[in-house]
């Protein structure tokens, strides 16, 4: 049997999952007239498009999805959305809802006084009103007929003592955790009809990896019993290892203002003026994440790193050899145990060595000789990262006469970003050593502005191989580019 879905809808959703199996649409359509009559206002295409996806239902008559996921920037109307679904389901349906938060008792009585805007403005609904409780961490209404929404803030027991619910809803979902979920999903179990629904804008770092399993999951050849619809200005898929792949944006595109936000494109809110100040109140970065649905990248699960093991592998090459002027780093790590010399010399990069003893040893003692070594035979600076613990050594190096390159930290973000292009792009070859092979799994990044750096905070293993291979490779390019860079 076939379904006939919304026509298109503008702007188009980035990501757009209709569950498989749906059959009907009845009951989104009796939801959304429900809504639109008592609290008077209109859905816009967008809008009514993901109640669809929500309530769509199987030949069985349950739900076709089990779980959905609804993502676009803030103040975009996702709280008009899940308010359609909860209400029809407290009325016409008695459903047991459990609407949680991330931890801010206040949003969860925003979302209760909500409600109780559309249910006590009109003496149908009003009537139906057994009891309600207004009270901090406790906020519920509870109909005659049964049906029964609780408000709660997630917490690791948030939702211990409630059971049987037919419907989850997991509000500023950009924010939950897996500890959350586990304390929460139980509470679905026995009920043959529960549908999780989980809403939010883009992912942020260190805060979304829940989130970004949705999304994933959305983007997947085989997401299962899973809607989803998320407005956004990035083109994100999968590679060929399921490894998310997000391309650029360029944030200055007023049509991908429009792109991103329904509300925008439906005359909704200030309009275009808003986003005018915004764009100039925010930084970049900010304006693209809050205002253009533009997630920060996923987290680095358990064998994925930034750069992902299979464009690293694809550049390793056991016969490649410096080719051209070879140009020099110097990395410490910040507990000084480590220290890492890189050369790069055209699209080749190493620790620097001898064949048998490469030059990623403990302590500093050696460095400053074998700098001075290297500079001697094959002349050139050697680039030190200013403020980076390497920098501790400058005085050093220069009482030895080494010509030092001080590499800004703006300078330093720039190489960050043209080496892992390099990379994706295979235009690096390396020989396959162990410490930056296992610095380059271990690597973690930090933002700077709208770049970013490599980060020896959050990283898992001592970072000062890539880190110099990293400043040798720009260094070896901005030669290639611009002849006389050095002198």
């Amino acid at each position: 049997m076939s379904i006939s879905w919304l026509p298109s809808v503008e702007p188009a959703a980035g990501i757009l999952v209709r569950p498989g199996g749906a059959v009907g649409l009845d009951e989104a359509e009796a939801a959304i007239s429900l809504w639109e009559h008592y609290s008077r206002k209109r859905l816009d295409p967008a809008q009514r498009q993901t109640v669809e996806v929500v309530m769509a239902t199987d030949a069985g008559g349950r739900w076709a999805a089990s779980t959905t996921g609804r993502c676009e920037p803030r103040q975009n109307g996702k709280g008009d959305e899940i308010e359609v679904v909860e209400l029809h389901g407290l009325v016409q349906r008695a459903e047991s809802i459990l609407h949680t938060v991330h931890d801010a008792v206040l949003l969860a009585s925003q979302a209760q006084q909500r409600m109780l805007g559309v249910i006590e403005g009109h003496p149908d609904l009003r009537r139906l009103i057994k009891r309600k409780w207004l009270g901090t961490g406790q906020q519920m209404i509870e109909l005659r007929n049964g049906g029964t929404i609780w408000y709660r803030t997630r917490t690791g027991g948030g939702g211990r003592g409630v059971d049987d619910i037919d419907r989850l809803v997991v509000d500023e979902a950009q924010y939950a955790a897996d500890e959350h979920l586990a304390a929460l999903t139980p509470t679905m179990l026995v009920n043959e009809n529960a549908q999780l629904n989980a809403l939010g804008s883009a992912g942020i770092e260190g805060k979304s990896a829940w989130w970004w399993q949705m999304r994933i999951r959305a983007l997947g050849a085989d997401p299962g019993r899973l809607g989803f619809v998320e407005h956004t200005a990035e083109m994100v898929y999968l590679n060929s290892a399921g490894v998310p792949v997000q391309e650029p944006v360029d944030g200055a595109d007023r049509s991908l203002w429009f792109k991103a936000n329904p509300a925008l494109e439906a005359g909704r809110g200030q309009g275009l003026e808003f986003f005018e100040e915004q764009y100039r109140r925010l930084d970049l970065r900010s304006f693209c994440r809050e205002h253009l649905g533009v997630w920060d990248p996923p987290p680095s699960p358990e064998g994925y790193s930034v750069i992902p093991a299979e464009a690293w592998g694809a550049c390793r090459d056991k016969r490649s050899k410096p080719a051209g002027p070879m140009s020099f780093a110097l990395d410490v790590s910040p507990d000084r145990s480590w220290s890492s010399i890189a050369v790069g010399a055209g699209r080749h990069v190493e620790i620097t060595g001898d064949g048998r003893v490469f030059d990623h040893r403990r302590g500093t003692d050696w460095v400053v000789p074998r700098v001075k070594e290297l500079q001697e035979r094959w002349g050139g600076r050697v680039a030190v990262a200013k403020g980076s613990p390497a920098w501790s050594l400058r005085d050093e190096l220069e009482a030895a006469r080494v010509d030092v390159l001080a590499v800004s930290t703006e300078e330093h973000a720039q190489a960050c970003g043209d080496f892992f292009d390099a990379v994706m792009e295979g235009h690096v070859r390396h020989i396959g050593q162990v410490e930056l092979d296992a610095a380059v799994v271990g690597a973690d990044r930090r933002y700077y502005g709208d770049s970013w750096l490599w980060s020896r905070l959050k990283s898992s293993v001592d970072i000062s191989p890539l880190v110099a291979v990293t400043l040798a490779h720009w260094v070896a390019q901005k030669r290639t580019r611009e002849p006389g860079f050095l002198f």
